[in-house]
């Protein structure tokens, strides 16, 4: 066999595999034995480069290179669906779709269509001859991006199309989505690195198909499925038979399609799939109904926004019954409790919610909330459950309502009720287990000191062992002292010692955040170093002196200046500045600023190539502008980098926000 025909032989193997395992859940060989065929393609590409081809397996893994997304047209409108969130109106659509198409078939019922409605990001895939040359976000319907390079990484999309009677111009269309395991698996490594988390898949999908990192695209996990195919020369006159094809060609087509002969198969269609989606391993937010016939769809027409022949109906916000077991009351490191209801395991939008917070003693009182107690919980879509209310009729006789605790669950001391606030805290800050537990993990994340290897688990287990105290305790650790923690192993002691010397360069502003001094935020930390300069400085201010910066009103001046009246943390800023920690800005910082971002409202979303977030946000504030953390109408733009929030863009859009990229900005402040 010629290097040739084993190049071709290996790939047309690779994605028949990647077909089985990725689509049709039928892997006929090993992840072994898949990697060893990948390999040996792999190198027989290196050795032959003539013979690369941009659609080879080989390239499904991304590339680290950064790239700007450039706006493409639609060949034809992505328009969005009419949507309904009852059955009645579904029927009304059908019985509007039959008596404008006249005489019926079937019975006397034009065919419709039923197919899930996935929970992810439009995608419009361009075939030319069997091979993928374009994927297009959905946009604004008329233009969207092109996101070809991450869509390649999808495994479960078909670089090239297997079949004779494909068409040689082909439009097809479908949803981007995360798995359920996937999204949780992402979860879990933003939650460890202290990221913020993503609200569901959905928005996840969207985010990660806008990186500009196709290799960390290709990381995440993201799967396909396919809802429509456009053409000139189709397969199939109707949209079921032509979705069958499409499969046979590769695509992914969920199983759930079906065609429907009457209203009663709609309807009934609509309340198995209102539970059984429960068992889905995507997630779903409704159903699509479509008229079958192409003719018809045609006849049919649409408005200036939907399609006539189509219309979604939604689920409505998945809603479960659980038993309370009891209610734990928790301690924060400012020392705010927070009732959290702990409850029977309940599945709810393919996760298991065992716990819910119920925020402050307002919100348990409102609800009224007793002993075991049968608790309604939602999600709507998002990850963060919500108690919304109680079966009371389900109530056991006899049962106490839930009390809010009068003393601290972790250390005992009488709690005090926030001034003008629903909240009560634990006053005893430096004596209260949970509250010094909370800021050694707060000075260890990754926007503070971010030393690496101390998560949640050690924090509390270098607390328990009596070797972290306090924030300072971290700088006379050692190995040896630290290999004295049975939990502990020797990589995971190197990796803390080498955190903690990163730490020492750490800049000061971020030094400022990690002490957890009450109501001061990343921003206002930020804000009160760059104003002053030193820690020396900053200790001595008074209450108007700290008044007179900019974002820092009397409570966050109250805040600081009783923060640096107490001893222990005088000692503690001792101990930081002898460990070698930053208690100064840097020089080039104090540089005289410019005014060219004078009046400008800025806000950053994303993550970046040539600055950090800190960089940019220092940037801002040197040239006169200013931060913020939300958009509206007073916004002059949003600093957008990959992974920008979907919700952020979404406004920015409503609101008429210019959006600019990195290096957008970098040439609007002379600095390319």
């Amino acid at each position: 066999m010629t290097p040739s025909e084993e190049i071709k032989y290996l790939r047309d193997e690779l994605n028949r595999h990647n077909r089985l395992y990725y689509v049709e859940a039928m892997p006929e060989i090993s992840d072994m034995e898949y990697d060893m065929m990948l390999k040996r393609l792999e190198a027989l590409e290196k050795e032959h480069p003539e013979l690369d081809d941009p659609l080879s397996p080989t390239h499904r893994v991304g590339s680290d290179i950064n790239k700007s997304f450039t706006q493409v047209s639609h060949e034809r409108p992505m328009l969005s669906l009419a949507n309904t969130y009852n059955i009645e109106e579904v029927d009304d659509w059908a019985a509007r779709c039959n008596d404008a198409l006249g005489t019926v078939t079937d019975g006397g019922f034009h065919t419709v269509v039923g197919e899930m409605k996935f929970d992810g990001t439009s995608i419009s895939l361009i075939y030319k001859n069997g091979r993928l040359v374009r994927a297009v976000t959905r946009g604004d319907g008329e233009k969207g991006d092109d996101v070809t390079a991450n869509v390649m990484t999808i495994k479960s999309i078909p670089l090239e199309l297997k079949g004779d009677d494909v068409p040689a111009d082909l439009e097809m269309r479908g949803e981007i989505v995360l798995p359920w395991k996937a999204f949780d698996r992402l979860n879990e490594q933003r939650a460890f690195n202290e990221e913020p988390l993503f609200a569901n898949p959905r928005n996840a999908a969207a985010g990660t198909l806008k990186l500009q990192n196709s290799a960390e695209v290709a990381r995440r996990g993201l799967d396909a499925y396919i809802y429509y195919m456009l053409g000139d020369n189709l397969p199939a006159d109707n949209h079921y038979d032509n979705m069958m094809v499409a499969r046979s060609w590769g695509f992914k087509v969920s199983d759930a399609m079906k065609r429907l002969h009457s209203l009663k198969e709609v309807d009934d269609y609509i309340n198995y799939w209102d539970t059984a989606r429960k068992e889905l391993p995507v997630a779903t937010d409704g159903l699509v109904f479509k008229i079958n016939s192409l003719k018809e769809q045609l006849n049919l027409g649409s408005t200036a926004k939907s399609p006539r022949w189509a219309i979604a109906y939604k689920f409505k916000a998945e809603r479960a019954l659980t038993r309370l077991r009891f209610v734990s009351f928790e301690v924060g490191r400012m020392g705010i409790i927070t009732p959290v209801a702990n409850l029977e395991p309940v599945l709810l939008s393919g996760t298991i919610v065992k716990r819910a917070s119920l925020h402050n003693e307002d919100i348990v009182r409102t609800l009224d909330i007793h002993e075991h107690d049968m608790l309604y919980v939602e999600k709507g879509g998002e990850i963060i459950p919500k108690i919304t209310g109680v079966d009371k009729s389900a109530r056991e006789p006899g049962a106490a309502p839930v009390e809010f605790v009068k003393v601290c669950p972790d250390c005992g001391t009488p709690l005090e009720r926030v001034p003008g606030e629903a909240s009560w805290l634990c006053p005893n800050r430096y004596g209260c287990p949970e509250q010094i537990i909370g800021r050694i993990r707060h000075f260890v994340g990754r926007h503070a000191m971010d030393i690496d290897g101390v998560g949640e688990e050690i924090s509390a287990t270098l607390f328990a062992t009596g070797l972290v105290r306090n924030i300072a305790d971290f700088y006379d650790l050692t190995v040896e002292r630290l290999m004295q923690v049975a939990e502990l192993g020797p990589r995971t002691a190197e990796r803390i010692m080498e955190g903690v010397e990163k730490s020492r360069e750490v800049t000061f502003d971020r030094v400022v955040y990690s002490l957890s001094i009450p109501f001061c935020g990343e921003t206002v930390s930020r804000k009160l170093a760059r104003s002053v300069g030193d820690i020396d400085r900053l200790m001595g201010m008074s209450e108007a002196e700290l008044t007179a910066i900019e974002d820092v009103g009397p409570r966050i001046a109250a805040a600081v200046v009783e923060f640096f009246s107490l001893d222990i943390n005088r000692d503690i800023i001792a101990r930081l500045r002898a460990a070698g920690v930053q208690m100064a800005m840097p020089e080039s910082d104090d540089e005289p600023g410019s005014d060219e971002l004078a009046g400008k409202i800025i806000v950053i979303s994303g993550v970046f190539a040539h600055h950090s977030r800190d960089e940019y946000k220092a940037m801002i504030e040197r040239m006169g502008g200013k931060n913020s953390g939300s958009i509206s109408k007073k916004t002059s733009f949003v600093l957008a980098g990959e992974n920008m929030g979907p919700a952020k863009l979404e406004k920015a859009t409503a609101l008429g926000v210019p959006v600019i990229n990195e290096d957008e900005f970098l040439k609007m402040i002379g600095k390319e």
